[in-house]
């Protein structure tokens, strides 16, 4: 693939590379350990700029798209994934405001996160609420010049080590789901407080907590886009981060695979290697199969995304309007199957091939002194956040069906 780069492209990885080596990788056994977020190391992706890279330059942003965010996820989620956590929740919150957010908005969010000064997160997830995110029950009532946030959100990753919040709450119950809205939220609004921090399976160096919505009052002009829009929000987002999760999974079972491949070409039984057994050849070789096919659907898809949604943001920032309003006026196609098709491809791949890697390894790879075990562990979450990938299958089925029946229209012969 590297041939298909431009030389920032080649840049921009090779300077996620280092960083992930010399920086992720030696860290990531402490602070899975210790469950402690990674401050040192996020300066680090933060000097790096690698938080830029997918921005537009008027936010400091480096002129990038989700191909080059992607780029450089996939070289830090092959050391850790859970450390550059919150590069990817800081992603959510950006994009969200990007897309949705009024020029005003834009210019008072987006430089910090732009540069990593403020982390971001995404909470759109209630006790009641998973993959049905239309049973949101926190509620925003106008008072004034104020909207006030009553609730309890669940499973937000970066926790409170975030600052910049993109929450979801119901503005007009009897409307269901075109009640919902969606809403920025800065950490140390009164009424902003934290629950509980979950202890988990993997991920642990990224941070999960409960958020708690006491008559949080925000300013009016917090709400992103209009009242009613908050599903409009998520899934807007979402068909452009989708991605992000797919390439967690294609650079942690690339890390899983890397130190698979260097184990059991050493190892031996029997008198030789355990790589020259043909059973173990064969589990490689499906391993990294699966990875490639990953990387060239992944990849197909995010320079798809650039093609359509950049001109989108750059009339969004010229007319000075909405990115939204810009991707309806320019009729930009949603990739909801596409970003469906990688997160289901690549995670459920991820899953299989942690699995595998701790086969093919025998009893080291069940030891917490091993790295297997840990991106093993790492890469369960990954079937879950974002839309289980049941409901992936659900949404790429009904976008399927959605083709067929256009094409069926346009094939009617007029009377």
């Amino acid at each position: 693939m590297a041939n298909d780069l431009t030389e920032e492209q080649r840049a921009l990885v090779e300077l996620a590379r280092e960083l992930a080596q010399k920086k992720i990788k030696p860290a990531a056994r402490h602070y899975d350990e210790t469950e402690e977020f990674p401050w040192p190391v996020v300066d680090d992706i933060r000097k790096a700029d690698i938080f830029a890279c997918y921005l537009p330059e008027e936010f400091g942003g480096l002129g990038g798209g989700v191909t080059e965010l992607c780029l450089a996820a996939e070289e830090m989620y092959k050391a850790c994934p859970a450390i550059p956590m919150a590069f990817g929740t800081t992603t959510l919150a950006a994009v969200s405001i990007l897309l949705f957010g009024s020029p005003a908005q834009r210019q008072r969010w987006l430089p910090d996160l732009a540069s990593g000064k403020r982390l971001g997160a995404f909470n759109i997830t209630e006790p009641g609420a998973g993959s049905d995110a239309t049973a949101t029950k926190t509620t925003a009532r106008l008072d004034g010049d104020h909207y006030v946030l009553d609730g309890n959100k669940n499973f937000c990753s970066t926790g409170e080590a975030a600052e910049v919040y993109i929450l979801f709450a119901s503005t007009n119950p009897s409307r269901g789901a075109r009640g919902i809205s969606a809403f920025v939220v800065e950490k140390g609004t009164p009424g902003f407080s934290f629950g509980k921090k979950e202890r988990k399976m993997g991920m642990r160096a990224s941070p999960t907590y409960d958020v708690v919505l006491q008559g949080c009052r925000i300013p009016k002009d917090n709400l992103l886009y209009a009242e009613g829009y908050g599903l409009f929000v998520a899934q807007a987002v979402f068909d452009v981060s989708r991605p992000g999760v797919a390439v967690q999974g294609l650079g942690l079972a690339e890390g899983a695979l890397d130190a698979t491949t260097d184990y059991i070409r050493q190892r031996k039984q029997f008198g030789q290697s355990v790589s020259s057994f043909q059973a173990i050849g064969h589990m490689l070789a499906d391993c990294w199969t699966a990875v490639e096919c990953g990387r060239a659907l992944l990849y197909r898809t995010t320079r798809a995304i650039d093609r359509a949604m950049k001109p989108a943001i750059e009339k969004g920032l010229r007319d000075a309007v909405p990115v939204f309003d810009a991707m309806k006026a320019l009729d930009t196609p949603r990739f909801t199957k596409e970003a469906g098709m990688c997160k289901v491809f690549c995670t459920d791949a991820a899953m299989k091939i942690t699995t595998d890697c701790i086969q093919m390894c025998g009893g080291i790879g069940y030891m917490r002194d091993f790295p297997v075990e840990k991106y093993f562990r790492d890469a369960k979450v990954l079937q879950i956040y974002e839309g289980t990938n049941q409901i992936q299958r659900n949404e790429i089925a009904m976008m399927l069906i959605k083709e067929a029946a256009s094409r069926s229209r346009r094939t009617i012969i007029p009377a």
